[in-house]
């Protein structure tokens, strides 16, 4: 099995994060995937954030919840990062899966809902991946469980992951409570009986944030299906170094 390498808020390390500056140079280095972060707007528009607030990666103030949509799209999203960037904005949900509808690449949407458990976030995110056809290379992640049964109520065919930092006491309680059918879990908690444990539940798992050399081939070691990077390069690098070293 090869590990998939889904770029972290696009080629993050290089790139302002959840922009299309940082997706394009992700698909372009060769990643399989993308993961983004979906919050809601005032209006009700998905729209790709990290942060609930503003003030980390634009040049705005306040909740993402308190403007509108044409508000935020007027907001730099790129200068923070480095000057060259400057004029890079906040993208719609609608305007990457439009995009990325027409590449070939695999998507993880994380639904910001954790901290603000955004009103129908999980009707709103499903009508847009159904519109654009995306939803069998779809994943939807979600550190609030609840989000997660709610989702899978919508739909059975995306496939669902449970977000945790930590280990689970017991996976498959976990699994069976929140209807989930993956597991992304922070590295710090990974290990080989986890590993054991989610192939005998047919689950797949995928790791975050892998960025340094180290850490990028115990993942390649264990065999985890999926890894977070920042460094989508450095990442496919360190797996086709792996690869050639276990060669059958």
């Amino acid at each position: 099995m090869e590990t998939s390498i889904f770029a972290h808020r696009g080629a993050s390390k290089l790139a302002p994060e959840n922009t299309m500056a940082a997706f394009t140079l992700a698909q372009k280095m060769g990643a399989d995937g993308i993961e983004t972060d979906v919050q809601l707007t005032k209006d009700h528009v998905p729209i790709l954030i990290h942060d609930e607030t503003l003030h980390r990666t634009t040049d705005g103030t306040g909740y993402v919840k308190d403007y509108t949509y044409e508000q935020l799209t007027k907001l730099d999203a790129g200068k923070w990062f480095n000057e060259k960037y400057t004029g890079e904005r906040l993208l719609s949900l609608e305007e990457f899966l439009k995009w990325i509808s027409n590449t070939s690449l695999s998507l993880n949407i994380e639904l910001k809902n954790n901290i603000i458990d955004y009103k129908d976030i999980e009707k709103e995110v499903l009508a847009l991946i159904k519109h654009y056809g995306v939803a069998e290379r779809t994943i939807i992640s979600s550190f609030n469980p609840k989000s997660i049964k709610r989702f899978k109520r919508l739909s059975k065919e995306i496939e669902c992951a449970c977000l945790t930092s930590r280990r689970p006491k017991d996976l498959q309680s976990l699994i069976e409570e929140t209807k989930a059918n993956a597991l992304h879990i922070n590295y710090n908690a990974l290990n080989r009986g986890l590993i054991k444990e989610a192939k005998r539940l047919h689950l797949p798992v995928r790791t975050y944030t892998i960025n340094r050399p180290s850490r990028l081939m115990r993942s390649y070691k264990l065999e985890v299906d999926g890894i977070f990077t920042d460094v989508p390069h450095s990442a496919i690098e360190y797996r086709e170094l792996y690869l050639h070293k276990h060669k059958p």
